[in-house]
Order: C-alpha cells, then sequence, then structure tokens
C-alpha cells in the first residue's frame, strides 16, 4: 500500500492525539516544598513576654495626717538614705460656720468668767491663810505664856493647815481657768487679727539610697496617715517577671537558662529562672479565653553595662529553656502527620513521596527532634497537602 502524504499526515494527527490524550489521563506531579533532615543540638523553650521590674522597691507613706508641701523631687532624681523627700505641716484648724463661732465666743467669754472668778477665790483664800497663821502665831503666844490651853493651839494649827489647802485648790482652780481660756482664744485664733505663728514641719526621709521612681502625689494638699507619696528604689537592681500557661509552668526549674530578646539593644541578653511561684492566677486571652497562668521570675545575668537603656516596667521576650538533647535528627514541625497512633513524615525518595513512621522526642520553636525513622540529608515534605499520598509523583516548587 502505497504511502501518500495525506496519510502520513493523517497518521501523525492521530499519533499526536494519542499522546495528549495519554498526557491528559497520566497523573502530573504534585509541587511540594522539601527540607533536609539535619543532625544536632535540639532545644526546646517556652517563648512569652515579660516585664522588668525593681526587685526592692520601697514606698514612701505619709507617718501622720496633717498638710503636704509641695514635693520638689521628680522621677529620676537620685535620693540618699535619711536624706528629706516631703515635709508634713499641721493640719489647719477647722472652718467654723457663724453659729459654731458666735458658740465659741460666748464658751470664751465663760471662761473669761470662770478665770476673774477663780482670781477672786485665790485672793479671797490667800487672805484666809494669812489669818490663820496670824491667829497659830497668837495662840502659841499666849500657850506659851500659860493663858491659853492645848486644845486651842491644836485649832488653831487645824484651822491654818486647811487655810493652807484652800490657797492650793483655789490656785489649782485658777491655772485650769486660765487654760480653759486659751483653749477658747485657739479655736477662735484663725479669726483674729493676728498673724498665726509659724509651725513646725514633719520630715519625710528617705528609707533607703536609690532613685525616685514614681511621685505619687506631687502637689500641696492635705494626707492621711499611710498615704502613699513617692516609690524609691534602684534601677540597676532588675529582675524580669513573666507569666507563662501552668501547663508550661510545670516543666520550667530553677536554674534555668533563659535568652532575653527584643529588649531594645542589640543581641540577646542571659538570665536564669530563680523562682516560679507556686500559685497560678487567671488571665483573659487577646481571644478572650480565660487561662491560668504562672508568674516566673528570672534574673539578668549580662553585666549592667550592656543594658544600661533597660528601666523599670520594660518589655522583653524571654525564651526559657526547659529541654536539650544533643546528636538527634531535627526537622521542620510542619512536616509531621498522624497515622492511626504514630507520627509520621512524608520522605521525598526518587521524585515520589513515601511515608515514614518516626518516632518524636517533642516540638518547639517549629521544630521537631526525632529519635527513629529519619537519616541526616534525608529530605521531607514540609505542609503537604491532601494531595500528597503514598508514592505520589512530587516535583520541588
Amino acid at each position: 500500500m502505497q504511502m501518500t502524504a495525506g496519510r502520513v499526515g493523517l497518521a501523525l494527527g492521530a499519533l499526536a492525539a494519542v499522546a495528549g490524550i495519554a498526557w491528559f489521563v497520566m497523573p502530573q506531579p504534585v509541587p511540594v516544598e522539601t527540607a533536609a533532615v539535619s543532625k544536632g543540638r535540639f532545644v526546646a523553650s517556652v517563648d512569652e513576654d515579660g516585664k522588668t521590674r525593681i526587685r526592692q522597691r520601697y514606698v514612701v507613706a505619709a507617718p501622720l495626717a496633717g498638710r503636704l508641701t509641695r514635693v520638689r523631687l521628680k522621677a529620676g532624681d537620685p535620693v540618699a538614705a535619711d536624706d528629706v523627700v516631703a515635709a508634713i505641716l499641721p493640719p489647719p484648724a477647722p472652718l467654723l460656720d457663724p453659729r459654731s463661732r458666735r458658740e465659741a465666743e460666748e464658751r470664751l467669754g465663760t471662761a473669761e468668767a470662770a478665770l476673774e472668778r477663780s482670781k477672786a477665790a485665790v485672793e479671797r483664800t490667800q487672805a484666809q491663810a494669812e489669818q490663820a497663821k496670824t491667829e497659830l502665831d497668837r495662840t502659841r503666844t499666849l500657850a506659851g505664856r500659860g493663858a491659853s490651853t492645848v486644845q486651842a493651839l491644836e485649832r488653831a494649827e487645824l484651822a491654818q493647815r486647811i487655810a493652807d489647802r484652800d490657797l492650793r485648790a483655789a490656785e489649782f482652780q485658777d491655772h485650769a481657768a486660765g487654760h480653759e481660756v486659751a483653749q477658747a482664744k485657739a479655736l477662735l485664733g484663725r479669726y483674729s487679727d493676728g498673724v498665726d505663728a509659724p509651725t513646725e514641719p514633719w520630715n519625710v526621709t528617705a528609707p533607703v539610697s536609690g532613685v525616685v521612681l514614681k511621685v505619687l502625689q506631687e502637689s500641696e494638699t492635705v494626707v492621711q496617715s499611710g498615704m502613699p507619696l513617692m516609690e524609691i528604689g534602684d534601677p540597676r537592681d532588675l529582675e524580669i517577671v513573666t507569666d507563662v500557661l501552668s501547663t508550661d509552668a510545670v516543666e520550667i526549674r530553677p536554674g534555668a537558662d533563659v535568652a532575653i530578646e527584643h529588649w531594645g539593644g542589640p543581641g540577646a541578653l542571659s538570665g536564669r529562672v530563680r523562682r516560679i511561684e507556686p500559685a497560678a492566677f487567671t488571665k483573659v486571652s487577646t481571644l478572650g479565653v480565660e487561662e491560668q497562668r504562672v508568674n516566673v521570675l528570672i534574673d539578668v545575668l549580662s553585666p549592667p553595662q550592656q543594658w544600661t537603656g533597660l528601666g523599670d516596667g520594660f518589655q522583653v521576650d524571654t525564651r526559657i529553656t526547659v529541654f536539650t538533647q544533643d546528636d538527634i535528627e531535627i526537622i521542620p514541625a510542619g512536616a509531621l502527620f498522624r497515622r492511626g497512633d504514630n507520627w509520621s513524615v512524608y520522605v521525598a525518595d526518587n521524585g515520589r513521596a513515601q511515608p515514614r513512621t518516626i518516632e518524636l522526642v517533642r516540638r518547639s520553636r517549629g521544630f521537631a527532634a526525632v529519635r527513629k525513622g529519619l537519616a541526616p540529608g534525608e529530605r521531607v515534605i514540609v505542609y503537604p497537602s491532601d494531595q500528597v499520598s503514598p508514592g505520589v509523583r512530587i516535583s520541588l516548587k
């Protein structure tokens, strides 16, 4: 049969159509992203943001009620122990309404009248005492001459002693009346034309040397006993407080290494866990979920010259080490998936995805430590999609 050009073209077209159909029907490689299995040191950590605070801070409070003068110190001013940081004056006299003022004036008049009466009583008892003394002297003279009896002498002596006691009682009453007048005048002192005498202030001193952290009451005002005035502390004596989930706090141990990052300066600072507080508290997350969290206290180990810019209440990021393992295979945590009760990964093997069951140690910071099932250098598929199945052809993105 002779081949013509038309038959050859028809055959080639049919062959191309069959090839196209075969290519369309044949499964295409699934594009995937892979990562190499490495071997080295794996570190698991608890990552949370924290806040700096001065370890020992002192709140200076008013020791007594009175009128606080204006505080001249500002936040950041250095102070030494026993320096005067504030002064408190006696509180002003109470304000009297017209009725109370009139009553006070009448009480003053009553007290002045009682004072005059007591002075008259003193003069009267003084004259009686002098008369009793004169009678006693006269009776003694007569008794010495035998012209008076012993009973008369005894009565004269008794009269003289009674007169002396009456005189002393009158003097005490006069003294009390004088104080009552002074008390009534003191109540009306602010309404008099005179000027009040200067009062002595009560100086409030700093308990320790340090820096003023915060002035809680700056303006002049009336304060009560125990009212806080300012806070004093040493800004170089810093610690970091980080609140972590209670489930993470179980793994943290005192003495654990801490990396302090994003504190505002170059590099990371080193720290160490000093204490995990024994009681948790409830905190609402940004998503509105209630969480049980625990405060972890961290000491800064880096030299103070390295973090001079840090102050009280500054935000930092902390990375608390809870687990380390040397010479172990490490893969991205996104390569893991569950197959039944076991953890598995897809391994890129000659252009195809092959599932591999592994023994997972733990995950942290986007990586996973694997004890068995993988070898260094192998490539695993990261974030496999639902198109990836055992034996499927794959292509690298």
